[in-house]
This record gives structure tokens, C-alpha cells and sequence, in this order.
């Protein structure tokens, strides 16, 4: 037991990349931050204006998630100090549960001394978020192509191209996991299937290979966001044009509705293509804020023990540095 407690750093997440649906992920340059103790009695303090509505009492899922480790671990710490900041917005696309999950995971593992191996933390937040892309993601850190079979994960993960870059657009308003695969079809039909299949082949091997060229075609899909469009005003244009305005592919982020361009960094168009998506949604009457982003390649880091002073100054040293 680490009696000084542990912090850990956590990535935000996209999932699905267009036509990876509940199979691709990859790690963001957005993070969340959650520092884990031994207590006398369990106390969950949160900070930042991403935490609004989230429970301090043990209802809170970093304090249920870790216990599950502890369980599966054979020890008791049924009283825990928890402080939790994230920068990563909620409910918007960008992996906010998974970056809770996974954090939650990686902090109670280390604070009793790291007994259980990383893939089974995987398995276990696969099991929680019932797909793999995102919770692989924010763990692994890089690309990731992961299936599930109900119990075990396998996965690849590769290093995105040193020239990809990623533009985010966060429109003002939320969107639950839950109401975006509400509108998604029970069946789909074979010629949409092998169209799919087709075009998320294609992206693996492009990324993996480091083919910018060939994201633009691999990028479309026909499984989801045909559906979800209807749910992001301004989606379906965005989906259709982004690439005339400077972007090597574009998608809708997970469940949305963020909306995420692949961009290459040595691009002179991006001040156009940050333009071109801002304005389409204003046009709609959405606001949103452009982020621009970098892979992350470390995944889930512990970073340090469990400050005895300020929770927020570590944070603000991490952001800074």
C-alpha cells in the first residue's frame, strides 16, 4: 500500500474515427487528473467546472470502480481520499467516463502496489464501458484497434504519423452515449456492412502506415453517422466538405457532438478549415469552441503521490509545464 497516496493523468479520447464503430479509439492531448488515498473516512473532492452534478459520496464512480480493483485484488480499503479535475468536457464525444474509468483503474491498482497487469485493467473497463476504443485509448495512450468478446480484449496499438494533427470542435451543448445510439438502426444492410468493413480496413493500414494521403477515403462510414447527423446541426455538411477546406478526414468524436478533423500539421490551410467548421455551426445557431490537438502517445501516467497540499497547484504545475 502506497501510504502517500498516488495521482494520476488521463487523456481524453475519440472513438470510432468514422467508420471504426466501437473499434478504433485514439488518445487526445486533453487530460484528467485524479489523486487516490487511504482514509480514515472516505472524502471526494472535485475541482474545475467539468465536475458539476458528479456525487461525493461513495455513489461517485472513481470511488465504485476503484473498489471493484480492490475486489479483484483480495484487499479492503473501503475508505478512500479522492480529488478529481478534468479538463476533458463532459458528455460531448471526447471520452469523459472512459478517462474516469480508466483513472479510477490505474489509481486504486497503484495505490495497492500494481498487482493486477494492465490488460486486465483493460479488461475490466472494457467490461464497465462495454466497448474498447475509448477506455483502450486513454489507458494505452496512440491509436488502438481493439475487439471484445464479452469477457477479454485484444488489441493492437500504434503510434500516429509525427505529422498528424487534430482540430476538435466542442459545439455548446451536450450529448449522452445513450440518446446517440438511440437513432442508430437494429439492422443495417450487406452493402453497408462490406462498405464499413472496407473503409475501416483501409484506415487502420493508412495510420498504421503513415498514408495521410489515403485518410480522406477511409474516413466515411455508413453505420452511424448517417443516423447522428440529424442530432448535430451542421454534421452533415461538415461530413460532406471538410476535406475541400483543408482536412485529410473528418468524423463525428465517439458518440458526439464534437466534431474532429485530421489535419497534417505542415498544412497552410488551417486557420480556413478551423473557420469553415466554426462558422457552419454558427450558421446553424450552435456555438462552439475549436481545439486544436496533438495524439497522445503515454496513455494513463502515474505521476506522483497524493499532494498533502494543494490538489489544484500539482494540476496547475502539470498544465504549465
Amino acid at each position: 500500500m502506497r501510504t502517500e497516496g498516488v495521482c494520476v493523468r488521463i487523456p481524453a479520447s475519440t472513438a470510432n474515427l468514422g467508420p471504426g464503430f466501437d473499434t478504433l479509439g485514439m488518445a487526445l492531448s486533453i487530460y484528467a487528473w485524479i489523486g487516490m488515498k487511504a482514509s480514515e473516512a472516505t472524502v471526494i473532492r472535485l475541482y474545475g467546472d467539468q465536475m458539476e452534478g458528479i456525487p461525493t459520496d461513495k455513489s461517485n464512480l472513481v470511488y465504485q470502480v476503484a473498489q471493484m480493483v480492490f475486489r479483484e485484488a483480495g484487499v479492503k480499503v473501503p475508505e478512500l481520499e479522492i480529488a478529481m479535475y478534468s479538463d476533458i468536457p463532459l458528455t460531448r464525444g471526447l471520452g469523459s467516463s472512459a478517462s474516469a474509468i480508466v483513472g479510477a483503474l490505474f489509481a486504486a491498482n497503484a495505490l495497492i502496489g500494481s498487482p493486477l497487469p494492465e490488460t486486465r485493467l483493460f479488461d475490466m473497463a472494457t467490461a464497465i464501458e462495454d466497448h474498447p476504443d475509448n477506455v483502450g485509448a486513454s489507458l494505452f495512450g496512440g491509436l488502438i484497434t481493439a475487439v471484445w468478446d464479452g469477457g477479454h480484449a485484444d488489441y493492437i496499438r500504434m503510434d500516429p504519423h509525427e505529422d498528424l494533427e487534430v482540430l476538435v470542435v466542442v459545439p455548446d451543448f451536450q450529448l449522452s452515449t445513450t440518446e446517440a445510439r438511440k437513432v442508430l438502426p437494429a439492422q443495417i444492410g450487406r452493402q453497408d456492412a462490406v462498405y464499413n468493413i472496407s473503409r475501416s480496413s483501409l484506415l487502420v493500414a493508412a495510420l498504421s502506415q503513415g498514408r495521410l494521403d489515403m485518410i480522406s477515403k477511409a474516413m466515411s462510414d455508413r453505420l452511424h453517422q448517417p443516423y447522428r447527423a440529424k442530432l448535430v446541426p451542421g454534421m452533415a455538411e461538415i461530413l460532406e466538405q471538410a476535406v475541400d477546406h483543408g482536412a485529410l478526414g473528418v468524423a463525428l468524436s465517439g458518440a458526439g457532438p464534437t466534431l474532429l478533423a485530421l489535419v497534417d500539421r505542415r498544412s497552410g490551410r488551417k486557420e480556413e478549415l478551423e473557420a469553415y467548421l466554426v462558422n457552419t455551426m454558427k450558421a446553424e445557431g450552435i456555438r462552439a469552441s475549436a481545439h486544436w490537438l496533438n495524439p497522445d502517445c503515454e496513455g494513463t501516467q502515474l505521476i506522483g503521490s497524493m499532494p498533502s497540499g494543494s490538489f489544484l497547484e500539482l494540476i496547475k504545475g502539470e498544465v504549465n509545464a
